[in-house]
């Protein structure tokens, strides 16, 4: 990593407010970025990052600050104007379009055109140019962007940003989608842009990432900067856990109080196979057990539990809640078997975000609280107030919108969910994926307490070691098979990735 030249400025934000109603989202944020750097930029949901970012791609106007560019002030009074001036963003919300090709998405409002005419041959080159530069040769430019894989469609939103003259990159949570290896390569893209001169504001919830990649830190918390331009080299991990919740906060998983040995079997997997997803998968989770699925993305893990949700229909093999086989392929019959489903991209799967929360507590248990079609919604309200008290949903107003809610608590939304519903086993597919590290403590607790209740549950993370910190059982997936069942006392992270690598069962 070439390390910046801090006496140089590229980028000054001093004081920036934003209020939006009586919400104040921005406070006061200051931070410097210098040409070559990564400033990794910290908070909590909720604690403004978005807003800033938003306010660095022009889509937001600040009340009150103002922002140098190369020590001029700045006026970045839409997307465009940022873009112009050499900033681009990189949401954490994928922003392709499934229905075009990757160039198309790459070039999408600033097609390579003459004469009203776009010169089809020439936005293939630059592309194939820039998916070289990312590590990604292998893409087609043809290839439509539905059709490809979360990791695959991140790198097409970095391509995107990388087809524009820039000097500033924003990353906001890029990682969330890969897998350590595309890990790797990302950050292989990041030290070649630094190089290069070119700054990166890197946002993450992952404060291993920061070690690797960063030169300084700013943390935001209540739309306020708490710490700004933190050298990484200097700065210990629970200082900036402190910074971030305003108390220090221990990473730390629920003790495990062991499964007892007569516990009833609540979900078996038999043998189950789906060709070019996954192959002869068993396994069997009992009642007040947790069982993690570990593996790299593409292992095969997320389409394992979407065939036992019956999202997916398998090829053979079989899958039985309380020794009844369900019907393959059918979600009606494991959600009345007491199956619910927490999916790896919760906004798009598993929200409707402009309903208010207890709509979307409420969606799965519409049958028993209709009266001759119509919805109680009073029944609804009050089934949906108990979950939010019961899981300690903040803010507790179930009339909000499901999207105005931080990462960690839509998730505790779609737990409400399937409480509400009766289920008893519970497939909860990255559950702390976009979450801070504060509330990432209370996830855990959360899924530990509704295990000691007696529920199955199954969670998939692509993080090994919270695999390793909340699961009594670990199952290690490789290219779509089961390579090992292991109690997670009896192996550790080195383990689990030797297995993967060597794609070999234990």
């Amino acid at each position: 990593m070439i390390k910046a030249d801090h006496q140089s400025t590229l980028l000054s934000v001093r004081g920036v407010k934003k209020r939006f109603g009586p919400v104040k989202a921005l406070r006061g944020v200051d931070l410097d970025v210098a040409p070559g750097e990564v400033h990794c930029l910290l908070g909590q949901n909720g604690a403004g990052k978005s807003t800033l970012i938003k306010v660095l791609a022009g889509v937001h106007e600040p009340d009150a600050g103002e922002l140098l560019w190369h020590g001029t002030r700045a006026a970045v009074d839409g997307p465009q104007s940022a873009i112009d001036l050499g900033i681009a963003t990189m949401y954490q919300e994928l922003d392709v379009v499934d229905g075009l090709t990757i160039a198309e998405n790459i070039f999408l409002g600033h097609e390579l055109e003459r004469g009203g005419v776009t010169k089809r041959k020439e936005q293939t080159q630059k592309t194939r140019e820039i998916l070289a530069r990312l590590g990604h040769s292998s893409l087609s430019p043809h290839a439509e962007v539905g059709s490809l894989s979360s990791a695959e469609k991140q790198i097409v939103s970095m391509a995107r940003a990388l087809s524009h003259d820039i000097e500033l990159i924003v990353m906001d949570e890029p990682s969330a989608v890969l897998d350590k290896e595309e890990v790797d390569n990302l950050f292989r893209v990041v030290h070649e842009l630094t190089s290069q001169g070119i700054a990166v504001i890197y946002i993450t919830h992952r404060l291993e990432e920061i070690r690797r990649i960063g030169d300084r830190i700013t943390v935001l918390k209540d739309g306020a900067s708490m710490a700004s331009n933190l050298p990484v080299a200097d700065t210990p991990t629970p200082e900036l856990i402190k910074h971030m919740t305003g108390r220090e906060v221990k990473n730390v998983f629920p003790d495990r109080p062991g499964v007892p040995e007569d516990a009833p079997v609540l979900l078996e997997v038999d043998s189950l196979s789906a060709p070019g997803d996954f192959d002869d998968v068993s396994f069997r989770v009992r009642a007040g057990e947790i069982v993690g699925l570990a593996g790299l993305v593409g292992s095969g893990r997320s389409e394992i539990v979407e065939a036992v949700y019956g999202a997916r229909k398998p090829s053979s093999g079989s899958v039985s809640v309380r020794g009844k086989r369900l019907a393959a392929g059918s979600v009606p019959a494991a959600v009345a078997a007491g199956l619910g489903l927490s999916p790896e991209e919760r906004k798009s799967q598993g929200l409707i975000l402009d309903q208010p929360i207890y709509r979307n507590v409420t969606l799965s248990s519409f049958a028993s609280i209709a009266s001759s079609g119509l919805l109680n919604e009073r029944e609804e309200r009050r089934l949906a107030d108990e979950q939010i008290g019961a899981l300690e949903l903040r803010p507790a107003d179930s009339t909000r919108a499901a999207g105005t809610l931080s990462g960690g608590n839509q998730q505790k939304i779609l737990l409400a969910r399937w409480l509400v519903h009766g289920s008893s086993i519970l497939l909860l597919d990255e559950p702390t994926r976009g979450v801070d590290v504060g509330a990432r403590a209370e996830i855990y607790a959360l899924i530990r307490r509704l295990a000691d209740a007696g529920n199955a549950i199954v969670v998939i993370s692509s993080e090994i070691e919270e695999v390793l910190g909340l699961a009594d059982t670990v199952l290690v997936i490789g290219d779509g098979r089961l390579l090992t069942t292991v109690d997670s006392s009896e192996i550790d992270e080195h383990g689990v990735l030797d297995l993967v690598m060597k794609g070999t069962a234990a």
